[in-house]
């Protein structure tokens, strides 16, 4: 997603002596580095690069994509007012903040067309283990990921199939950390081929690599440090696929 938008967008964030390519170099230290940063506002490390140093102007979407992910107030990055208040992430109120941009939006033509551009997709409080096994049954949308409809048509996602959740535990190591936002496409619950999947096993969710085989299914860890699981033919209805992981800061 390092290249999705265009580096001439219009509408871009001021960018004087403001301090904030500070500020955006403070949001992508928060979720964990550059690289995740760029991907998650969609542009190259480059171009992230050159917005923390004033070198480029930051683009409006670019930034406002930046924020959600991080669960930053744009305000805060755009104007630096009220820096502890800010900087905390989007819980109960994301949905009320979301309303209000559309609202927003709304009423500017330009915006509406922007936004139409964009498909929001639902990231749960439920955490995902990667490890022992955790589920929140009762989860509620922290907030909203912002996708251009053209990477996801070009990935053959639908996002009325899309969800995403945060990966807790070490298990999948190096490829996904404990605290990564994974995207599910729920369509894909049957193994494609070799792949991460979201899998419900014995009342516990997963996420993990599926290997199929002739005697069944091998459960496989990255991490070396956990053991492989084969999942015998006569017990395949046991195993309940959620969906394909499809992007973690990156397609995969």
């Amino acid at each position: 997603m390092e290249t999705e938008l265009d580096e001439k967008e219009p509408n871009p964030v001021p960018n004087p002596t403001d301090g904030i390519g500070t500020r955006i170099a403070e949001v992508a230290d928060r979720l964990g580095g550059r690289k995740k940063a760029a991907s998650a506002a969609g542009v190259s490390v480059s171009t992230l690069n050159r917005w923390t140093t004033g070198e480029s102007v930051p683009v409006f979407a670019g930034v406002a994509r930046l924020c959600m992910a991080a669960g930053v107030s744009l305000d805060w990055v755009a104007y630096g007012d009220d820096m502890a208040r800010a900087m905390h992430r989007v819980y109960a109120n994301a949905s009320e903040e979301l309303m209000c941009a559309q609202e927003a939006s709304a009423s500017s033509p330009e915006s509406e067309s922007a936004m139409a551009d964009y498909a929001l997709v639902p990231l749960y409080d439920a955490q995902c283990s990667a490890g022992d096994g955790a589920w929140n049954e009762n989860c509620q949308v922290l907030t909203h990921l912002a996708f251009t409809r053209y990477s996801l048509r070009k990935q053959g996602l639908t996002p009325e199939h899309l969800s995403a959740i945060r990966v807790d535990g070490d298990s999948m190591e190096p490829v996904l950390e404990a605290g990564d936002t994974v995207l599910i496409d729920h369509t894909r619950t049957h193994i494609e081929g070799e792949g991460i999947y979201i899998i419900r096993l014995d009342h516990h969710l997963y996420a993990k690599r599926l290997q199929r085989s002739f005697d069944g299914v091998a459960i496989i860890s990255e991490n070396p440090a956990y053991r492989e699981i084969q999942v015998p033919r006569d017990r395949l209805d046991e195993l309940e696929i959620i969906g394909r992981a499809v992007w973690a800061a990156g397609w995969l």
